[in-house]
């Protein structure tokens, strides 16, 4: 029994520290600032509330769902912004769950009278745990599959991982152009649920985009806030992170109130044990109406897995409000118009 409780802790272990060596992602990453970079806090000069919720691979057991809630606010008299961002993901097979809560920071300086650059900075919680009902092992089956719903083995059922971390971003932009980076996880925290030593690898982000209008369809000037938008924002946000990299490539179309986009993730130039790194091609169809951007994307799986794995369905919901005096006069840096897709 010894023997057998070895081995399964091992393979256990195994099999966590593969399920946790990635962080979840976003297909609708310009929908999910805050968990894109720390630098994003608060850009839309405003203030936000937004959710983002994903299920990847619906069709297999395998599939993850991750969700995340966040609210921001800037401050324009002290150049601040600050925001808090829950986290939650959920693996389907052992039932791994990842709750993380993270609180934000990001200064605005002016560069030029149409550069700003925005350092920020994120330090959350992570709580990492595995719900044991899900786990099965080899005194329930017999050769014609599952007969005992309980087994008779006596594992740990508190296995939890509880750690801090920090991690920090910025961003330069202009009204209609943005390039900017984040390294998450700086100190590699340990986040082994069964002992010994797994490190959160750090994760490395550089992303930007460009938005080119082509006309406006009300009789008022095209740079006006109030005009109805004509534009395509080309994006790209490449990512590292351990053994794993991968590149989003693609654009948005703005036609408002309708936001239309379209990527390719993949890196086809790199090979994987022989195979070309091409994942999906993610399609997106969004609304803006007034102070609130809905958006829907579905990723089409091209690689070896198959679309029959369901692809990957994700929402996105976006508010944004002001905190400040409507009777102060406005700084000049609310005339600066952030070009990012659905947070401007």
């Amino acid at each position: 029994m010894q023997v057998k409780r070895l081995l399964c802790f091992s393979f256990l272990a195994l099999i966590l520290n593969n399920l946790a060596a990635q962080d979840p992602q976003f297909s609708q990453y310009y929908a999910a600032p805050m968990y894109l970079n720390p630098g994003l806090v608060g850009i839309n000069q405003k203030g936000s509330f937004g959710v983002n919720y994903r299920n990847q691979w619906p069709n297999i057991q395998a599939n993850f769902e991750t969700y995340s809630f966040y609210v921001d606010n800037h401050f324009e008299d002290i150049y601040s912004s600050f925001g808090i961002i829950f986290t939650t993901d959920r693996e389907g097979i052992v039932g791994l769950q990842s709750n993380t809560i993270g609180l934000q920071y990001a200064y605005q300086v002016e560069l030029t009278p149409q550069w700003t650059f925005r350092p920020g900075v994120e330090v959350a919680y992570f709580i990492r745990d595995l719900n044991f009902s899900k786990l099965t092992f080899g005194d329930q089956f017999d050769q014609n599959g599952l007969v005992n719903p309980v087994s008779a083995e006596t594992l740990n059922t508190g296995l939890k991982a509880k750690f801090f971390n920090i991690s920090f971003g910025g961003i330069f932009y202009t009204p209609y152009m943005w390039v900017g980076g984040a390294v998450h996880h700086i100190t590699e925290p340990n986040q082994s649920l069964v002992g010994g030593d797994a490190k959160l690898p750090r994760r490395s982000s550089i992303h930007g985009g460009y938005r080119i209008p082509f006309g406006s369809i009300s009789a008022k000037s095209a740079a006006s806030t109030d005009s109805r938008e004509r534009s395509i924002t080309p994006t790209f946000n490449y990512r590292s992170q351990g053994n794993f990299d991968q590149l989003d490539l693609g654009a948005f179309v703005t036609l408002d109130p309708l936001l239309l986009g379209v990527w390719y993730r993949g890196i086809p130039v790199r090979k994987i044990d022989g195979v070309a790194n091409s994942e999906s091609i993610i399609f997106m169809v969004g609304l803006q109406q007034e102070r609130t951007t809905i958006g829907y994307s579905f990723d089409y799986t091209i690689s070896d897995l198959g679309i029959g794995t369901g692809g990957a369905h994700e929402i996105s919901f976006t508010y944004t409000f002001s905190l400040a005096d409507p009777r102060k006069p406005p700084k000049d840096v609310r005339e600066l118009r952030c070009p990012v897709p659905f947070i401007f």
